[in-house]
């Protein structure tokens, strides 16, 4: 099984950090990676089941929304490659935020895992990319 995973600390409460990433529809945060957003379907961006496309090319579905935990989770339903619906199977992202409670900053951490004959490829392909958003997010609430 393959997997990425991304992390940072963002130094603003784990409230705030949450409020900007909550809504499975609203990107606007990563706008420099994720230039366009399709909601589709009538699901709300904070109900699961919500799907959305991204760029014209990657298709998910919000599968988890926990305020509690302050976490959410997807799927890539289909996607270019190497992320495509015949490439890979499975392929479920997790971020979840921390508080670091000494500092009132937020860590964050993007994991995914997934199935493919060309894991290393996947996870090329996909780090770069959590590490590009994490990197505006941060940048657009410090």
């Amino acid at each position: 099984m393959g997997q990425c995973y991304n992390s940072t600390v963002i130094h603003a409460p784990i409230e705030t950090v949450w409020a900007a990433i909550r809504n499975f529809h609203d990107l606007s945060w990563g706008s420099a990676i994720i230039a366009k957003v399709d909601a589709v379907g009538d699901k709300s961006g904070t109900e699961v089941g919500a799907k959305r496309i991204l760029n014209d090319a990657f298709h998910e579905t919000l599968v988890s929304l926990d305020d509690d935990t302050f976490s959410f989770a997807y799927s890539i339903d289909d996607g270019p490659e190497p992320v495509s619906k015949a490439s890979v199977k499975n392929y479920i992202g997790v971020v979840k935020l921390f508080p670091v409670t000494d500092s009132n900053h937020t860590f964050i951490k993007w994991r995914a895992s997934y199935e493919s004959a060309s894991e290393h490829e996947v996870g090329d392909f996909c780090n770069p990319l959590y590490h590009a958003l994490l990197a505006a997010l941060k940048a657009g609430l410090e």
